[in-house]
């Protein structure tokens, strides 16, 4: 099942066409990852405490994101978990009580990454463990991209 969150948006997040900027939808991911990281591990055993970095982002725009008071829905599933890093997917969607639609779905690959060092390192175990329970090997509950 993926982690829901609602990510409000911001008058700033609007371009001069009267939807959310492009760019924008980075920092919508970022916000939810935030988020779960801090629901997931705990805010005094965060992940972010110990160190990662976006290695890679992909999103495929499905519709514009207008301005609006409610928030966007982000729906994130743990997709693959591997000894250096792990994949997150996304769809950015409408709350449930707003409606049924679908603003873009996306793909997050995070390393773990030693700052005092400036290098890469393996994710602690207790990380791989938890991500590794919440990877949903079922295929159908990942994003799917249609221009891959």
């Amino acid at each position: 099942m993926p982690y829901h969150c609602d990510v409000p948006l911001r008058w700033s997040d609007m371009d001069a066409y009267g939807h959310v900027n492009n760019v924008q939808f980075l920092r919508l991911l970022e916000d939810a990852r935030v988020v779960a990281f801090a629901e997931w591990f705990g805010p005094e055993d965060s992940l972010l405490a110990e160190g990662v970095l976006v290695a890679r982002h992909e999103i495929e725009y499905l519709a514009p994101l207008e301005f609006r008071h409610a928030p966007v829905r982000v729906d994130i599933v743990v997709t693959g978990v591997d000894g250096a890093g792990f994949t997150l997917g996304y769809v950015l969607r409408d709350p449930d009580e707003v409606g049924d639609h679908r603003y873009a779905v996306a793909a997050t690959r995070l390393v773990a990454y030693d700052f005092a060092a400036a290098a890469p390192k393996r994710l602690p175990a207790s990380i791989r463990a938890d991500l590794q329970r919440r990877e949903d090997a079922d295929a159908d509950a990942h994003p799917v991209f249609r221009w891959r």
